[in-house]
């Protein structure tokens, strides 16, 4: 079992990973909180041992003390707050950089959670583990605070120290059966604000389609329905949590407000001198704090464990791809009675260097090819690469001969310049450019290629968004190159350009490039070596695209429609 295959075994190794700045930190945090508890008693031995003998020298020495205390308790203060803070922030980044390394593994993660809960996992949810770090000197330092002014207590007046001994851990263990009730709560708020993001991150994606099919109104209730599930389910954490909170602040106030009652009862009975009596006052009154940390240990487990177990979920999720050996030789694709969702024993060969297109009659079955290229997996029938099995190829190997470039692609924060060349380009990037008509988009802004992208290239039009995408992936130059619909949003003279573009650069004088274009464009289609059609999930014709058009009613109904 992985070391990490429970949100119990995720705090565990937080805490050992950051062993040195955590215990160094809680350290000087027990420090800050024996010096904090020591203040009331001292104060108390200045009034019966100076105040009111008048000795000039002792109240000298005990100012004196008590302002050590004091400069011990800030440098503690400061110190150990800057250990657990750096453990606090590395374990949070640490957890973001093995989430973030686990869901863009190559060999390609499998998970049923959406872009947009996972998201959260990798921001929220490692955010609230790494808070562990946080809980263990506060309740550590809260138990020295409770400690001291307990024997303090005691040695006062023994009814005042076994109130405070009994008292704390009878309210703790009556707010520890809630805690179970509040993981479970903070955990079904976690998972709908996953979905919610999820839903959001797809329909901003996908906002002009739903314009232009006029479903924009569908996707808004689809949110509205899912906000209210999570916004549901965020008000019953939340109550259940102030819920929580309130009774732990009552029962704290109400255990310190008892001492001070009973310490006052004590001294006008005169069980306790005044001094003593200030000591108790000031320790009660400071024993809220420490109390309400105690009280609020099982919220605080119960949040960091809820958040663990979804980091967990995440970081013992297994790869769909095992890992490759194979070496390919050369960048011969080859697909030989291939089942694959509704592709139904597909034979499809491309050889090295050619230009092919794939007209699908069925959109379903355009897109699992497409996906079966860069994912093969849970196919049965043989997809070959250079005589090799695609799946058992190194992956770094097989990235490297064949991309296959998806209809929606994914644009970064940055500029033109770094979302198509983010490395050195060997001065390739102007031929790439003008082969995607990518050109086009950069001359229509002052900057040029420095021209500004948003998140997810919410500042482009679709049409650019896929300009920008196709002179990414021609400019990467991989022997094998697999596109899908790579023109949808661009218009008819774009297209033509696009279409002579990329004959030009990957099958031109040169030679020596493969590439796979899955599309129903005619123009696209025109520019290909030749054409395979797919109907109902397997080849029903081959040809050069001319004459399929010809000749082939079912081919012309495809691609003219």
């Amino acid at each position: 079992m992985s070391k990490v295959s429970t949100g119990a075994a995720v705090l565990r190794r937080a805490v050992v990973r950051n062993g040195r700045r955590l215990w160094t930190g809680t350290a000087l945090a027990g420090v800050y909180q024996l010096c904090a508890a020591l203040v009331p008693i001292l104060i108390g031995v200045i009034v019966d041992r100076a105040v009111a003998t008048g000795e000039p020298t002792a109240l000298l020495g005990w100012t004196a003390t008590l302002a050590l205390v004091y400069l011990v308790l800030v440098v503690t203060y400061r110190f150990g707050a800057r250990h657990l803070q750096r453990a606090i922030a590395e374990e949070g980044h640490q957890l973001r950089v093995e989430l973030a390394a686990k869901i863009l593994h190559p060999r390609v993660l499998r998970t049923g959670r959406h872009t947009g809960d996972l998201l959260a996992v990798t921001t929220t949810d490692a955010e609230y583990t790494s808070y562990l770090l946080d809980h263990i000197p506060r309740v550590t330092s809260a138990l020295v605070a409770v400690t001291v002014s307990a024997v303090a207590l005691l040695l006062i007046s023994t009814p005042l120290g076994l109130t405070v001994l009994i008292a704390i851990p009878v309210v703790l263990a009556v707010l520890t059966r809630t805690a179970p009730l509040i993981a479970r709560r903070v955990k079904e708020q976690q998972d709908r604000a996953g979905r919610a993001s999820a839903l959001a991150t797809d329909l901003v994606t996908g906002l002009r389609p739903l314009r232009g099919l006029g479903a924009q109104d569908a996707g808004v209730q689809r949110y509205r329905r899912v906000s209210r599930h999570s916004l549901a389910a965020t008000l019953r954490a939340s109550r259940t949590q102030n819920a929580y909170l309130g009774v732990s602040a009552m029962l704290s106030s109400l255990l310190a407000g008892g001492i001070a009652l009973l310490a006052g009862w004590f001294a006008l009975t005169g069980r306790i001198t005044v001094g003593q009596f200030i000591t108790v006052i000031g320790s009660a009154q400071f024993l809220v704090e420490p109390f309400g940390v105690l009280a609020v240990v099982p919220g605080w487990t119960a949040a960091a464990r809820a958040a663990a177990d979804r980091v967990a979920a995440v970081l013992r999720a297994d790869v769909v791809l095992p890992p490759g050996t194979a070496a390919p030789d050369g960048c011969e694709l080859r697909l030989t009675d291939v089942t694959y969702g509704p592709l139904t024993g597909l034979h499809l060969h491309v050889r090295a260097g050619e230009f092919v297109g794939v007209v699908a009659r069925r959109p379903a079955d355009a897109e699992a090819l497409a996906r079966l290229l860069a994912v093969p997996d849970g196919h049965s029938g043989d997809v070959l690469l250079g005589g090799e099995r695609l799946e058992t190829v190194d992956r770094d190997r097989a990235r490297h001969l064949l991309h296959s470039e998806p209809h929606r692609t994914d644009l970064f924060t940055g500029t033109l310049a770094t979302n198509i060349a983010p490395h050195d380009d060997d001065g390739r990037l102007d031929e790439a450019l003008r082969a995607a008509a990518a050109d086009e988009v950069a001359h229509l802004h002052p900057e040029g290629l420095g021209m500004p992208v948003t998140e997810r290239g919410a500042n482009l039009s679709g049409g650019q968004r896929q300009r920008v995408a196709l002179a990414r992936a021609l400019l990467a130059g991989p022997p094998l190159l697999v596109l899908h619909d790579p023109t949808t949003a661009v218009d008819a003279v774009t297209e033509q350009a696009v279409a002579d573009g990329i004959r030009s650069l990957r099958h031109g004088s040169d030679g020596g490039y493969g590439t796979v274009v899955i599309t129903s464009s005619p123009t696209l289609l025109a520019a290909t070596d030749r054409v395979v059609f797919v109907a109902d999930g397997v080849v029903a014709a081959e040809g050069a695209h001319a004459e399929l058009v010809t000749h082939d009613d079912s081919y012309r109904r495809a691609v003219l429609r």
